[in-house]
């Protein structure tokens, strides 16, 4: 295993039934020996960020959902986001992924996002996903999570409810002695 898994998307395993965790990807934001903290980048909450930041942001009419990130902490809005140089605080989670750090650097990124064309690609989170020290390795050990390398498309993908099954696929495709998944298996 990698001394950090920061940047790496971790996948549930089928068998994996946590309902916080099933059938998710993970980015993983942050691993130390504290702990891990990370965002699950396929559930959309049905509420609009326009809607989570009334009174703090005038934003535009976008239909933009807020994701659920996992299960701590979640009255926190946290920003993940594809523009380089907004964000100087920390290095990138991943080669094109930031944490948007700060009050004035979340309004910054979202305004900039929704008034560009083409627009920016970002993602707002409601909570986190969260690992005591050691307990994302027990994890690993027992085979609940495949690991992967982060990418823009398992974050910022158009279709929230196709990232787990491209996540699988991108597994697969590290692991070739597990089969392809079929789209049709009476096919077969």
């Amino acid at each position: 295993m990698p001394k950090s898994l920061r940047g790496k998307c971790l996948v549930a395993a089928k068998h994996l039934r946590d309902p916080n965790f099933y059938k998710t990807t993970v980015l993983i934001v942050e691993h130390n020996s504290g702990g891990a903290m990370g965002l699950v980048t396929n559930r959309p909450s049905g509420i609009l960020v326009r809607q989570a930041l009334t009174g703090v942001v005038n934003l535009p009419e976008i239909a933009d959902m807020v994701y659920v990130g996992g299960p701590v902490e979640p009255a926190a809005l946290f920003l993940l986001h594809g523009v380089s140089g907004l964000s100087t605080d920390e290095p990138a989670v991943a080669p094109g992924l930031y944490l948007g750090n700060g009050n004035e650097t979340f309004e910054q990124i979202l305004l900039k996002s929704f008034t560009s064309e083409p627009r920016l690609p970002i993602r707002v989170f409601s909570g986190c996903a969260g690992w005591g020290p050691n307990q994302i390795e027990g994890e690993l050990g027992r085979g609940d999570w495949h690991v992967i390398s982060a990418a823009g498309d398992l974050v910022f993908g158009e279709d929230p409810y196709s990232i787990y099954d491209l996540s699988l696929d991108r597994v697969r495709q590290a692991n070739t002695f597990l089969p392809p998944t079929r789209q049709n298996p009476e096919l077969n």
